[in-house]
């Protein structure tokens, strides 16, 4: 976790005066349930501890004066009156876009706010959606605002499509606002429930970066988007949520090969994430292993956004996991990170086999972070 005292330090040398909160927000890992956020599916995140934490008091005026530690102490100041977009500080938009939205629902004053966090950034971990829970939990203790975590994850989410112009789905933010110490959270992206699975406390989550220059990501995430609209269109329903796998197989001549294996890639991952919340009830990890799989596979196979170098992280760690454990590439594709359940006396030989195979063959050096599962911003602790 960061160190707060030095973040409250670097408030007061700034603000000449101590904040009078300190909030904390988590990143997120998805376990399973990749792709499925935009076809109103099902996805199994967990809140990890890497985050983003605010040191932040109030004003009595409308300004908001911000500091970043991480960008060198980079100062950015605006009016709640006039919230508009900054293309030289493209960090402060997070900030810019939740605080216009959540301006339009409650009345709140200026604030000076120190931010620092340890999210990696690029590794598809959500430093973005970590930073806008932050700000919200902020402006929200400050001045004592009725916002719960579905709300502030609705109000990050339009920031984000609005205002920074990233068109996501509500996972990140939901995660990162509602996270459950010990636990992964079941989503369902259409209606918005969710349910706490526990991870058993002697496994933890391993991610790993493959530190891939990811390069085709957006334009690639688009394309897909758009197969999963075609496929759910010529199958006559609203979403891909909506089919099942004996429709999208009585269908297969209407359908291209690419459209075809995007659709059951979702169809198949759909289930695979509700099968992965009972495998974790019953601590069937025999069963999470091949569930992890199976999801790789496909992804690779049927909605090719892997790559050799993140294919070949997920074979060395299944070699020292067999079926102990799981492991997946996670996240939007094209490089990025895997994701995998480890038992605790394995983690030291899944680093090792990671660190002394990888470069042999790939060429690349990973990034290794060892994480647990942490409380939500807006989370009520028990």
């Amino acid at each position: 976790m960061t160190d707060t005292r030095k973040l409250s330090q670097a408030f007061e040398h700034t603000f000449q005066r101590a904040p009078e909160v300190v909030v904390h927000a988590p990143g997120r890992v998805n376990l399973i349930g990749e792709h499925t956020d935009y076809n109103e599916g099902f996805v199994f995140p967990a809140a990890i501890n890497f985050g983003t934490d605010i040191a932040a008091a109030r004003r009595s005026d409308h300004t908001i004066s911000l500091l970043a530690l991480d960008y060198s102490g980079s100062t950015s100041h605006f009016n709640l009156d006039d919230i508009q977009f900054d293309r030289a500080q493209p960090w402060s938009n997070y900030v810019r876009g939740v605080l216009k939205i959540l301006a339009e629902k409650h009345d709140f004053q200026g604030m000076d706010m120190a931010i620092t966090g340890n999210v990696p950034q690029g590794a598809g971990l959500s430093s973005s959606a970590s930073l806008e829970m932050a700000v919200l939990k902020a402006a929200a203790s400050l001045y004592n605002l009725p916002l719960n975590g579905v709300d502030a994850a609705l109000i990050g989410q339009r920031a984000e499509n609005e205002f920074v112009g990233c068109s996501c789905g509500i996972m990140d933010q939901l995660i990162s606002a509602l996270g459950k110490a010990g636990n992964a959270l079941l989503l369902d992206c259409q209606s918005l429930n969710y349910e706490y699975h526990p991870i058993d406390p002697d496994y933890q989550i391993v991610i790993v970066n493959s530190n891939v220059k990811r390069g085709l990501v957006d334009s690639e995430y688009n394309l897909r988007r758009e197969q999963c609209e075609e496929a759910a269109s010529l199958l006559g329903v609203g979403s891909l949520r909506a089919a099942t796998m004996d429709q999208l197989l009585a269908n297969r001549e209407r359908l291209s090969d690419p459209v075809f294996r995007r659709a059951r890639h979702i169809i198949s991952e759909n289930e695979r994430t509700l099968d992965m919340g009972r495998a974790l009830e019953n601590s069937d990890y025999r069963q999470v292993s091949q569930l992890m799989a199976d999801s790789h596979r496909s992804m690779r196979e049927d909605f090719e956004i892997t790559v050799e170098p993140v294919d070949s992280l997920v074979a060395i760690i299944d070699e020292v996991l067999g079926d102990r454990g799981g492991v997946r590439m996670t996240g939007g594709g094209f490089g990025g990170c895997v994701v995998a359940l480890v038992p605790r006396d394995l983690v030291g030989a899944v680093g090792h086999a990671v660190s002394t195979e990888y470069q042999a063959r790939t060429g690349l050096r990973e990034s290794l972070y060892i994480c647990t599962a942490e409380q939500g911003a807006f989370s009520e602790t028990t």
